[in-house]
């Protein structure tokens, strides 16, 4: 792996940062829970499988492209809002290293432009975003060492959640609101995801996410 002496370095800090917390390394799981308009990117960790997430870091993402709503087509510059996990470690990235998300899933394949909807949307380093999570060349190294340590532990699926906004956040809700009040679809589209994140919230667990026939997210 490219930088792997650097890695190895950036695993030590981490081996650190997690034991000052009192979490375990490498951590039983993995979740990843970015907010568009915030600009925030999240870690969460688990000591063992039956505990609760604990949030051991917010990352700040670099820079944001396009607005409020899911990524429907190729080329609309969106940021992708839904539920996805991670199906690419990529350390020879032109943007330094980089985390493929699974889009289009299998919502955005019903939802999405039946032709073009899309892809290669990563969680990287460096700060372009054409739709994109980038959060900058350090950020990235210690996001890309979790995953892979939670990976080679056995996590083949780390989850990755996209939200709008942080939907506790006044002002952040109040900016949504504002951007989809005169739109029924995104009215509903967030009412359908935001019930991931207020059971999140209370529960400190991920539910279980099926996509019905007409592409809605359906908690089980």
């Amino acid at each position: 792996m490219r930088q792997q002496g650097s890695l190895n370095k950036i695993e030590d800090s981490l081996q650190k940062q997690f034991e000052k917390l009192n979490l375990s390394w490498p951590p039983a799981a993995m979740y990843i829970r970015s907010f568009k308009y915030d600009r925030q990117l999240e870690i969460w960790v688990k000591n063992s499988l039956a505990s609760p997430y604990q949030l051991f870091k917010t990352y700040k993402v670099c820079i944001q492209s396009g607005t409020m709503g899911p990524k429907r087509m190729e080329g609309d510059y969106q940021v992708p809002e839904g539920f996805y996990y991670i199906n690419e470690f990529n350390p020879n990235s032109v943007y330094h290293l980089s985390l493929g998300l699974n889009y289009p899933n299998a919502s955005d394949r019903i939802l999405s432009d039946s032709i073009r909807p899309g892809s290669a949307i990563y969680i990287h380093g460096n700060c372009v975003s054409t739709g994109c999570i980038p959060i900058g060349d350090f950020q990235i190294e210690e996001v890309f060492v979790i995953a892979s340590a939670v990976n080679a532990e056995g996590q083949e699926f780390i989850p990755v959640h996209v939200f709008p906004v942080r939907y506790n956040v006044k002002n952040s809700l109040g900016y949504l609101n504002k951007a989809i009040e005169n739109n029924d679809y995104l009215q509903s589209f967030n009412a359908n995801i935001r019930q991931v994140y207020d059971y999140f919230e209370t529960k400190k667990q991920l539910p279980v996410i099926m996509v019905n026939k007409k592409g809605e997210y359906v908690l089980n």
